[in-house]
C-alpha cells in the first residue's frame, strides 16, 4: 500500500469515526453500572442451556463450533457447573481431540479447536497430554520442522482469534519462547504492509478483513471503507485471549496491549445508542441494524480492558454496560435463543438479513465470553 493510499484511508476512516454515537455524559453515567452478578449469570445460563438442549449432537470440530466451546468452557470456569464441562468433553471426545484437516494443517481456523482442548486439559488437571497432543503437534511443526521460516499463513483478520491464543498458551505451558516468537512473526505479517497485507489501519486502530478491502478495493455503496464488525471482533478476541495467556512482561505483550487499546478507543466512538455495533463500523448506513457477534466480542474486549486497567473505567465501563444491556434486552429471547447473529461470511453483506431470529454457534460462544468477563469487572 503506498503512502497516498494510506493517507486517504486514514482520512476516510477518520470522517467515519468522527461523530461519537454514545449517549450524553449524564446518560452514560447512568448506564455505567452493570446489572447484578446473578442477572448476568442467569442470561449466560439461558443462552448456554438453550444451545445445548437444541444440539444433542455437539457438532463438528471446525472454527464456528470451537468458538462456542471456548465460551462454554469459560462459563464452566465461572460456575463450576459439571454439565457444561461434560458437554464440552463429549464434543472433544467425539473428535478424539483432533484438528480438522489433521496435524499438518497450517490453517488458523483448524487451530481454533485447540483452544477448547487446552481449556479441557487445564480443567481436568493438566495431566492428560492426549487432550492437547494434536494442537501441540501442529504448532510444533509450524514452529520447528515444517517450513518454520514461512510466516504468511494468516492473511485474514479472523486468524488472530483462531490461532494467536493456542501459540501463546503453548509457549507458557511448555516454557518455550519459540512459540511466542512464531506467533509474533505470523501476527506481524498480518498487521504490516511491509511484506504482508497490512490489515491494520494505523490511523484508526481498526482492521480490514483481508486485502480485498484495503483502500482502492471493496467499499460500501456510499464509497466509505468496509471495516467489518465481526472481523474486528475476531481481532479483539484474539488480543484478549493472547494477553490473558502471556505473562505481562513477556516479549511483544506491550505491542498487543497497545493494539487492543487503540481498537477499543475506535470502537467506543462508533457504538450505537442501543449498545450494539453495526456490521460496517465505518458506514452506519450500510445495512444498519444491531449485530450480536461483533457486539459480544467488543463487550468481551471492553470488559477485559476495564478489568485490567488498560482503559479508563469511567469512560469504558459505560460502553460495556450499554452493550450488555442491548444484548440481553434486544437479542436474547426469553427461552435463551440468541438473535441478531450474522451468519458465516466475510463482510457486512454476508448472511443477510440479520434478524431477531438468526443465530449461530460462534455468536453464542462470543456472548458467553462477554458475560463471563463482565462477571470479573
Amino acid at each position: 500500500m503506498d503512502r497516498r493510499r494510506l493517507l486517504l484511508s486514514t482520512a476516510a476512516l477518520g470522517t467515519a469515526l468522527a461523530v461519537p454515537a454514545l449517549p450524553a455524559p449524564a446518560l452514560a453515567r447512568e448506564r455505567a453500572a452493570l446489572p447484578p452478578r446473578d442477572e448476568i449469570l442467569g442470561a449466560l445460563r439461558r443462552a448456554a442451556d438453550h444451545w445445548i438442549s437444541a444440539h444433542a449432537d455437539p457438532g463438528d470440530n471446525q472454527w464456528a463450533r470451537a468458538t462456542f466451546f471456548s465460551g462454554l468452557t469459560a462459563l464452566h470456569r465461572a460456575t463450576r457447573e459439571p454439565r457444561y464441562l461434560a458437554y464440552a468433553r463429549s464434543w472433544a471426545e467425539k473428535h478424539d481431540y483432533a484438528l480438522h484437516n489433521g496435524v499438518t494443517t497450517r490453517h488458523a481456523d483448524d487451530h481454533n479447536a485447540g483452544q477448547a482442548y487446552l481449556d479441557l486439559y487445564e480443567a481436568e488437571g493438566g495431566t492428560d497430554g492426549a487432550k492437547i497432543a494434536a494442537i501441540e503437534d501442529s504448532l510444533h511443526r509450524m514452529t520447528y520442522t515444517d517450513r518454520p521460516e514461512k510466516n504468511d499463513d494468516w492473511w485474514w483478520d479472523d486468524a488472530l482469534h483462531m490461532a494467536m491464543p493456542p501459540f501463546a498458551r503453548l509457549s507458557v505451558l511448555r516454557g518455550d519462547a519459540r512459540y511466542a516468537d512464531k506467533l509474533h512473526a505470523l501476527y506481524t505479517h498480518t498487521k504490516s504492509a511491509e511484506g504482508g497485507p497490512g490489515l491494520l489501519d494505523p490511523g484508526t486502530g481498526l482492521w480490514y478483513r483481508d486485502k480485498r478491502f484495503l483502500p482502492g478495493g471493496i467499499g460500501s455503496p456510499a464509497g466509505k471503507p468496509v471495516l467489518w464488525s465481526r472481523g474486528n471482533g475476531w481481532v479483539t478476541g484474539g488480543h484478549v485471549k493472547t494477553l490473558k495467556a502471556l505473562p505481562r512482561g513477556a516479549a511483544h505483550t506491550a505491542e498487543y496491549r497497545g493494539a487492543l487499546v487503540r481498537l477499543l478507543r475506535a470502537l467506543r466512538a462508533v457504538q450505537r445508542e442501543d449498545g450494539f455495533w453495526n456490521v460496517n463500523l465505518a458506514d452506519a448506513a450500510h445495512l444498519p441494524g444491531p449485530e450480536t457477534s461483533g457486539t459480544s466480542f467488543f463487550t468481551y474486549g471492553l470488559a477485559y480492558g476495564v478489568r485490567t486497567g488498560l482503559v479508563p473505567r469511567d469512560r469504558y465501563l459505560p460502553a460495556a454496560a450499554a452493550a450488555w444491556r442491548g444484548l440481553v434486552t434486544k437479542a436474547l429471547h426469553d427461552d435463551g435463543f440468541l438473535g441478531y447473529v450474522q451468519g458465516v461470511g466475510d463482510r457486512p453483506e454476508s448472511s443477510q438479513p440479520v434478524t431477531y431470529g438468526t443465530t449461530a454457534d460462534f455468536g453464542v460462544g462470543a456472548f458467553l465470553l462477554a458475560g463471563t468477563e463482565l462477571l470479573r469487572v
